[in-house]
C-alpha cells in the first residue's frame, strides 16, 4: 500500500512540473506580439528596414541584460509578455525602435514585373 501511494505522489509531482514548464513557454502570438530580433544589440536594431511600430525592450535574464526588437499592438501587452516570461523586475526599459517602414507595407513583397515582348 505504501509503495503505490509513493508512485502516485511522484506521478502527480511530475505532472505539476510539466505544467510549470508549459507555463514558462510563452508564445508571443498569445499577446499579439511578434519578436523581430531576439537577444540582439542596439547596433543591429538600428536597421531602418524594420517597421516604425517596432519597440526595443531591455530585460534581465540570469543577471545579464538582453535586448529584443518586438512589434506589439499595445505597449502593455509587450510588458505583460516579458513580465510573465521572465518574472517581476526583469523588464528594465521599453523604447521606440529605429525602423522607418510603414507597418502596413512591412514584409509585403512587390509584385513581379512581367517581361515585355
Amino acid at each position: 500500500m505504501g509503495w503505490s501511494f509513493m508512485m502516485v505522489a511522484l506521478e502527480q509531482e511530475n505532472q505539476m512540473e510539466e505544467q510549470e514548464d508549459q507555463n514558462k513557454k510563452i508564445s508571443p502570438s498569445d499577446y499579439g506580439c511578434q519578436v523581430l530580433l531576439e537577444k540582439t544589440t542596439v547596433e543591429e536594431a538600428k536597421d531602418k528596414s524594420f517597421p516604425s511600430d517596432a519597440r526595443l525592450i531591455w530585460y534581465i535574464v540570469d543577471e545579464k541584460t538582453q535586448i529584443d526588437l518586438v512589434r506589439c499592438r499595445k505597449m502593455s501587452e509587450l510588458f505583460d509578455m516579458y513580465y510573465d516570461k521572465y518574472g517581476p523586475g526583469s523588464v528594465q526599459k521599453i523604447d521606440f525602435g529605429y525602423g522607418t517602414v510603414n507597418p502596413k507595407l512591412w514584409g509585403v513583397k512587390p509584385p513581379e514585373k512581367k517581361k515585355r515582348r
